[in-house]
């Protein structure tokens, strides 16, 4: 029973409570935190640890079933169902590389008369597209050009919507990226900030470590959100060469912003489920620090009623920010969180003031998104809300 100990029916806000347990126990099978063909407590057995009903268990349950998240077996009990993550053929696109095409005919521009490309702010935003269900780069875009910096996307590679639901299609865009990023030396690029989001091989991260080297300037500002697992577990992709991988890539970053999870792994660090003390979490920002980081933030961190950030910066004094929990957790909210951080880095915003924003706007968002009833697959409905920010 220790794996549903984090669910903490008092925080569901106005989401009814078959509802607010379905999510909760639908989140654990897709972050992995329940693995397929694992063993559900018998709903009187959940309902006593949960102090809810017997009904209440048993219609989250149906809804899980309706979902096909998890199987009844008659005089047996539930089971998690295996989550088919493997690609048919016609849902993985071939891995071929993409063609440069130069042009011999006459441009619509004369690419000589105005051959400056570094006159406004620019981020370079490096993580994969997901076409629906609001995360990764579909969300970096928008909110960074909100920010009044323009947004450069490097796809790592392409989604139809994110893993989070039963099926997908996929293309991997490793073997494009090199020759991607090297049209964009051709144009003598300079970026404000880049910034890193989840990364699906090793040879990806030693990319995005090449690309730090070759476009760092003295004012680029380098920030890397270390995707990698939530809830105590890594994702199932990671292993402990992409676990090194991403720690050498931290050295490179000057803002990192793991969750709780994630700097954990980060410091070899024992996870826990119990409360965890300012010392305790400032002595892995400390750590994290040293790898190479000036400014580190660990988000998402529970405490009672609210979710709290942890601002951490040599020389000042620790910042505790903390927002009232609303609903619970939902994709896309890390990817919004972290391109407002560099986007504000970017316009010289201080950083505590900018973890503040970014907690109080993915409130809002979230708010939002449980009055119109979204499905937690789709993310925030940051487009309501997106003119608050400034």
């Amino acid at each position: 029973m220790s794996d549903f100990q984090n669910i903490d029916m008092s925080r569901r806000g106005r989401i009814p409570k078959r509802d607010y347990l379905a999510q909760q126990l639908s989140q654990m099978i897709q972050n992995g935190v329940l693995t397929a063909g694992a063993r559900l407590p018998s709903k009187k057995k959940l309902a006593g640890q949960l102090g809810i009903s017997v009904i209440t268990v048993q219609e989250a349950y149906a809804r899980l079933i309706e979902e096909g998240l998890i199987r009844s077996a008659p005089r047996s009990g539930y089971f998690v169902e295996r989550l088919d993550r493997e690609l048919s053929a016609d849902a993985q696109a071939p891995e071929t590389e993409g063609i440069v095409t130069v042009r011999d005919e006459d441009c619509f521009y004369d690419p000589a008369a105005n051959s400056n490309h570094n006159r406004q702010k620019k981020i370079a935003a490096i993580n994969d597209v997901s076409g629906f269900g609001r995360c990764s780069l579909t969300v970096s875009l928008p909110v960074i050009s909100a920010m009044k910096v323009q947004c450069c996307p490097l796809p790592t590679s392409i989604f139809s919507n994110h893993t989070g639901f039963p099926s997908f299609f996929y293309q991997d865009f490793t073997k494009n990226m090199k020759p991607y990023i090297k049209e964009w030396k051709k144009l003598g690029l300079r970026f404000d900030g880049i910034m890193t989001g989840f990364l699906g091989s090793v040879e990806q991260i030693e990319i995005v470590r090449q690309f730090f080297h070759e476009f760092n300037t003295d004012k680029t500002v380098n920030v890397v959100d270390p995707v990698m697992g939530d809830y105590g577990r890594l994702y199932p992709t990671y292993k402990q060469d992409m676990v090194d991988g991403i720690r050498d890539l931290v050295r490179d970053a000057d803002i990192v912003v793991p969750n709780l999870t994630e700097a954990c792994f980060l410091t070899g660090t024992p996870f826990s489920n119990d409360r965890w003390s300012i010392r305790e979490l400032t002595a892995m920002a400390e750590k994290i620090s040293m790898l190479g980081p000036q400014k580190v933030v660990i988000t998402g961190i529970p405490q009672q009623s609210f979710i709290s950030n942890l601002c951490y910066e040599p020389g000042k004094p620790v910042h505790i920010i903390r927002t009232h929990r609303i609903g619970t957790s939902r994709s896309g909210t890390g990817d919004i969180f972290t391109s407002i951080i560099v986007a504000d880095a970017v316009n010289g915003v201080e950083f505590d003031q900018s973890v503040r924003k970014a907690s109080q706007f993915i409130k809002r968002c979230i708010k939002r998104s449980i009055d119109m009833d979204l499905p937690l697959t789709d993310g925030v409905c940051f487009e309501e809300v997106l003119h608050t920010l400034r």
